[in-house]
């Protein structure tokens, strides 16, 4: 306010607001200046709201920056940059050709990668410490965002390898089926030729029947080769790994959480979730079942890459089991932003010569592994195994009750073991043609831990999903359209007018929802208008406050709109690293 002028009382600038509402000017002051802003008596009151880009019309207090709901800011975008150059390549061309965020791709990426080392190769950080190379990830889309397409290109590689090694072995399988029958019949007969010999026959009868008994036993029909299943019941999922020692559960659906919540099992009885813990880890499995031979796994090694709808995350956090016995924590998990409604149409396909050698790679990655009599071992050469030491270092204290992963202490202790898996699976990626049989380098290390900060935002974001209620899940969705739809105030009636039926489809709907940004500071109520005589009462109307939320580590420096505050990837969804750098 200008020098020896007096500065309005409330009251008084309350009296002149009031009389822009109802239409009349502002007549008992020319100008008044309100928290920093100058008002002419000559504008009107929507005008007014236009310009007064900081507060709302309706009252005198100033904004402040709202309260984040829940981890502020993009989570970090997958970092496609640090895998091999043929395996990056590949992930962004497909991202770009499908339209789909790259975490989508790049998590499956190391899932296949994970189904062709799995079992076959461990990775030793330090002296004592082992890993196997299997995973479990998890990403977390909506419908239509082409799920089953990226899934289909990714694994492609992996199922010709499968047919292919299936139709070499056909004719060993079939000649060994037929030995055996052949000898399960000899000894057979031996046996009934025995029970009808004399009694001075009866001794050599027995011994040689005896005999092609225990060769016929002797005899072993090699399995089909199998790396790949799709949804299988915990009971069938040991068979497997009994049988193969390995596989790998790949889906673009939901339902693997619905087996592991023992869909077809006994009524009563907890889920059967021994198969899934067991064959993270790489613990033996025991299974005697009354009436059937018993089944063992001696170091079964599970992979499961599995891409859910987000509704699922609610489902499973349902299920305290899950969490309670470790279930939970050992997946890797993505929350990438979906594209629909931003894709581009007729995008280019992905190139043939990237899509070729991405194939050829995993098949010679999956021949060269299965050529091992007995699992590899990688291990950590002195560099790679110092920068190790320092990650944990780093991460132990983030685990404690203070620190930010406190609350998913489950998770992020078993985050360290995950950096030693991707690091040995990038390292074959690497270096399959070079000659893996190395020590892992420290560039491979930090390409982990790369990987690993991203999977520490998107878990955050998961954890936090599994624990919120459906109103703060409401407040998100209506938060996320008033930033698409920037506005300084809307009614009630307006907003559910604008807004999808399937997801509020009374008015009523949305008042959980407005309490939440109501308490965490995006909006404030405007006054009730008063009206007189008949006629539908008027919509109540809310201010949005247009400053951006605090940012949790420093509640006076607000998180820019959009910021990624966990990586400095960039955030278009189909954009490489090089191509974000390029266009800058």
């Amino acid at each position: 306010m200008s020098a020896g002028r007096q500065q309005p009382s409330e009251e008084e600038v309350k009296a002149e607001f009031a009389a822009t509402r109802e239409g009349r000017p502002l007549n008992s002051l020319n100008s008044v200046e309100l928290r920093g802003h100058s008002v002419d008596a000559s504008v009107s009151a929507s005008d007014l709201r236009k310009r007064d880009s900081v507060d709302s019309v309706d009252s005198v207090e100033a904004w402040a920056p709202p309260a984040p709901l829940g981890r502020s800011g993009k989570l970090p975008a997958f970092p496609a940059a640090v895998l091999p150059g043929w395996l990056g390549s590949f992930v962004e061309a497909l991202a770009t050709a499908t339209q789909t965020p790259p975490d989508l791709g790049g998590m499956l990426a190391l899932s296949a990668l994970a189904t062709a080392a799995g079992g076959r190769v461990e990775a030793e950080a330090r002296t004592g410490w082992r890993e196997p190379l299997n995973l479990f990830t998890a990403v977390a889309l909506p419908p239509g965002n082409r799920k089953s397409a990226v899934f289909a290109e990714i694994t492609k590689p992996l199922h010709d390898y499968e047919r292919a090694a299936v139709e070499r072995l056909a004719p060993i399988i079939a000649e060994a089926q037929l030995a055996k029958r052949v000898a399960v019949e000899r000894a057979e007969k031996a046996q009934a030729m025995a029970s009808k010999a004399s009694l001075d026959q009866a001794r050599d009868a027995l011994i040689e029947a005896k005999e092609l008994a225990q060769e016929a036993e002797a005899l072993e029909v090699p399995l089909p080769p199998r790396m790949l299943a799709d949804d299988a019941t915990p009971e069938a999922l040991v068979s497997l790994l009994a049988g193969y020692g390995r596989i790998a559960i790949l889906s673009a659906e939901g339902g693997v959480f619905d087996m592991m919540a023992g869909r077809y099992s006994q009524a009563g009885v907890g889920p059967p979730l021994d198969a899934y813990l067991k064959g993270h880890v790489g613990d033996p499995i025991r299974i005697d079942r009354k009436g059937r031979e018993p089944e063992f796994a001696e170091r079964p090694a599970l992979t499961l890459g599995l891409a859910v709808q987000p509704d699922v995350l609610h489902s499973i956090a349902e299920r305290p089991a899950f969490r309670g016995r470790g279930l939970l924590a050992r997946f890797l998990y993505a929350v990438p932003e979906s594209t629909v409604g931003r894709r581009q149409v007729g995008a280019p396909p992905v190139p043939e010569g990237v899509c070729g050698h991405y194939r050829e790679e995993v098949r010679a990655l999956c021949a060269s592994l299965d050529e091992l009599e007995r699992p590899g071992l990688l291990v950590f050469g002195g560099k790679a195994e110092r920068l190790l030491l320092d990650f944990e270092a780093d991460l132990e204290p983030r685990l404690g009750e203070d620190g930010d992963l406190g609350h998913i202490a489950d998770w992020g202790s078993k985050l360290a073991g995950a950096v030693v898996r991707i690091a040995g699976l990038l390292h074959l990626a690497q270096h399959l043609r070079k000659g893996w049989a190395r020590p892992v380098e420290v560039e491979t290390v930090i390409a982990a831990i790369g990987i690993a900060d991203y999977l520490i935002g998107h878990a955050l974001a998961v954890f936090d999903v599994m624990g919120e209620d459906p109103g703060l899940a409401d407040a998100r969705y209506l938060l996320k359209w008033l930033e698409r739809h920037p506005r300084g105030c809307f009614t009630v009636r307006d907003l559910h007018v604008a807004l999808s039926r399937g997801r509020f489809a009374k008015v009523a709907d949305l008042e959980s929802a407005l309490a939440v940004l109501q308490a965490h500071g995006y909006i404030r109520p405007q006054p009730p208008k008063e009206t007189k005589g008949p006629g539908r009462k008027p919509s109540p109307a809310y201010d949005v406050n247009p400053m951006p939320p605090q940012n949790p580590q420093n509640p006076q420096n607000p998180v820019s709109a959009g910021q990624d505050t966990s990586s400095g990837a960039p955030q278009n969804p189909t954009e490489s690293p090089q191509n974000s750098e390029a266009a800058a």
